[in-house]
C-alpha cells in the first residue's frame, strides 16, 4: 500500500502596526489555516524585513502603511532577500489601487479583514504554491510606489529640539546625516556635532521625509543626501561612507537591496 506524503508546513510572518489589528489578522489566520506557523509578529517595516531573511517563510501578510520603511519598501526589499516568499498585502485603500492589486494578480486582504476574503486568499495561496511572481510584483509596486499621502498624515519635521549637555539645540532636519538608536535615546548627528532625542527611531520614522531618510539597520537611519558611497562586503552587508563625517556606517544584509541602484 502507497502511504500519503504528510501535508507541508507552511509559514509565514505578519507586519501590522496597530497592535489590536495585528492581533486579530493572527487569530483570523489560526481559524483560516490551521496548520500555518506564525514565525513573527512585527510592527514596523525594519522588524519585518529582519524577519524576512531571517526566516524565509511561504507567506508575509504585510501592512502597506507602518512606520518608517512601508509595506511596499518591505516587498521590494523582500524580493532579494527573500525571493521564495508570497506577499499579500494589507490595506484600506480605494478601489484605484484595488484596481492595481487584480491586475497585478497579487492577493491582497482589505481592512477590516473578513472571513470569507481571508479563507479565499489562503485557498489562492495553497494552490500557487511555489515560486512568487516576481515580475507581477515588481509591477504592482512600480504603480503604486507614488501613493497619495494620508489626510490625517502629519506633515515630515523640519526641524528638532535635542539636547548637548546642559545645552538645547534647536536641530534642522536638512542637516542631519543620521540617526543612531542609544539605549533610551536617539543620537541625532550632524556635520558640526552630536546631540540626543528623548525620541525613539520608531517614533522619529513616522514623522520623517522618506524620500530622504531611510532605515539602513535596526540601530540607524541615514540621509540619503549625506551619503557619498556604499561598499557591500563578502557578508552581504554594507558600509555607508559619508560627505561630511569621518565614521562609516553600518548596512544590514536585508537593508542593502534600498541601494541596488545606486
Amino acid at each position: 500500500m502507497t502511504e500519503t506524503a504528510p501535508a507541508r508546513t507552511w509559514t509565514c510572518v505578519v507586519a501590522e502596526d496597530e497592535p489590536l489589528l495585528r492581533q486579530a489578522l493572527v487569530a483570523e489566520l489560526k481559524r483560516a489555516w490551521p496548520g500555518l506557523q506564525v514565525l513573527a509578529e512585527c510592527e514596523d517595516g525594519a522588524s519585518a524585513v529582519e524577519a524576512l531573511a531571517e526566516h524565509q517563510p511561504d507567506v508575509a501578510f504585510l501592512d502597506i502603511r507602518m512606520p518608517g520603511l512601508t509595506g511596499l519598501e518591505v516587498a521590494a526589499i523582500a524580493a532579494e532577500a527573500s525571493p521564495r516568499t508570497r506577499i499579500v498585502f494589507v490595506t484600506a485603500y480605494d478601489q484605484y489601487a484595488i484596481d492595481a492589486f487584480e491586475r497585478g494578480a497579487i492577493d491582497y486582504l482589505l481592512k477590516p479583514v473578513k472571513p470569507e476574503r481571508l479563507d479565499a486568499t489562503v485557498a489562492r495561496l495553497q494552490v500557487r504554491d511555489g515560486q512568487p511572481d516576481a515580475a507581477a510584483l515588481a509591477a504592482l509596486l512600480g504603480q503604486l510606489g507614488a501613493l497619495p499621502r494620508q489626510a490625517d498624515a502629519p506633515e515630515p519635521l523640519t526641524w528638532l529640539t535635542a539636547s548637548a549637555g546642559r545645552e538645547t539645540r534647536l536641530v534642522l532636519v536638512d542637516d542631519v546625516l543620521y540617526f543612531q538608536a542609544d539605549q533610551k535615546y536617539t543620537t541625532v548627528v550632524t556635520a558640526d556635532g552630536e546631540a540626543l532625542l528623548r525620541s525613539s527611531l520608531r517614533e522619529l520614522l513616522p514623522r520623517l521625509d522618506p524620500r530622504t531618510f531611510k532605515q539602513i539597520h535596526r540601530s540607524t537611519i541615514v540621509n540619503l543626501k549625506a551619503i557619498a558611497g556604499i561598499v557591500r562586503d563578502d557578508s552581504g552587508r554594507g558600509t555607508v561612507r559619508l560627505k561630511q563625517r569621518a565614521e562609516t556606517l553600518t548596512v544590514s544584509q536585508p537593508f542593502m537591496a534600498l541601494f541596488k541602484h545606486m
